[in-house]
């Protein structure tokens, strides 16, 4: 899998989560932002509202759009690895398991998605960016997020993945300890002037590519603007703007 550079246009960079159940609104706003030439992320509100016929129907309203099929599987190796071989016939350019399932888990995803063609992006969930020191601490995990976020990068690396999802406030502590050519997906980007909604470790989008991010997932601030296409196209105009 060739990671993302900064010479791939800029909508490329950019995954749009179509955080709804409804399959008519999923696929209006996939069809919407056809034109921008960004990705579109769904995951599970709309899967299990709507399971794979439905992933497929919004995927036909955009069918050049990447998809991030975000389900963030956590369990014993050999079923997340059949949830890995029972995904990969909805072709998506990333999908996802949470790194707290270890590292044999990880390496089980990996090896499902090996032979796939095309091979998706597998990468794991480090903290999510709704969680801050406190809620950590509240489950037992001490010391700063941050920590935690190159601790578990580290071994998803180590467990064949291609990357992770992180907080843009992690991704420079990322990108130093792990270099190049390890995915960065960036989620909890609000654009100036949003509003911050359940996410706790956010950033703009500009200043997320600058510390590093190869991915920006963007939900609301794009789908619920008056205009999804004017918000979406003015993102990229930052992904860009950052070089």
């Amino acid at each position: 899998m060739v990671l993302p550079s900064r010479q791939n246009p800029p909508a490329r960079r950019l995954f749009v989560a179509l955080d709804t159940p409804d399959v008519a609104r999923a696929t209006a706003l996939a069809r919407a932002l056809a034109p921008v030439g960004c990705g579109i992320k769904l995951g599970l509100e709309f899967f299990s509202a709507q399971g794979p016929g439905g992933v497929r129907a919004v995927v036909d309203a955009s069918p050049a759009a990447p998809l991030f099929l975000d389900l963030k599987f956590h369990d014993i190796p050999n079923t997340v690895a059949s949830a890995v071989r029972s995904a990969l016939p909805l072709k998506p350019f990333v999908l996802n398991v949470h790194a707290g399932g270890g590292s044999a888990m990880m390496t089980a995803a990996a090896e499902a998605a090996r032979d796939a063609a095309p091979r998706p992006l597998v990468i794991a969930v480090t903290v999510l960016t709704s969680l801050d020191e406190g809620d950590l601490r509240s489950v037992g995990q001490n010391g700063p997020a941050a920590d935690q976020v190159v601790r578990l990068a580290r071994l998803a690396r180590e467990s064949h993945l291609d990357g992770v999802v992180c907080s843009a406030l992690e991704a420079a502590s990322l990108r130093a300890a792990l270099g190049p050519g390890f995915a960065l997906i960036v989620p909890g980007i609000r654009p100036a002037g949003s509003t911050v909604g359940d996410q706790k470790r956010v950033m703009g989008p500009k200043q997320a590519i600058e510390a590093g991010a190869d991915f920006l997932v963007v939900g609301r601030p794009i789908t619920e603007a008056g205009d999804p296409v004017v918000a979406a196209r003015a993102i990229v105009a930052d992904i860009a703007a950052a070089g």
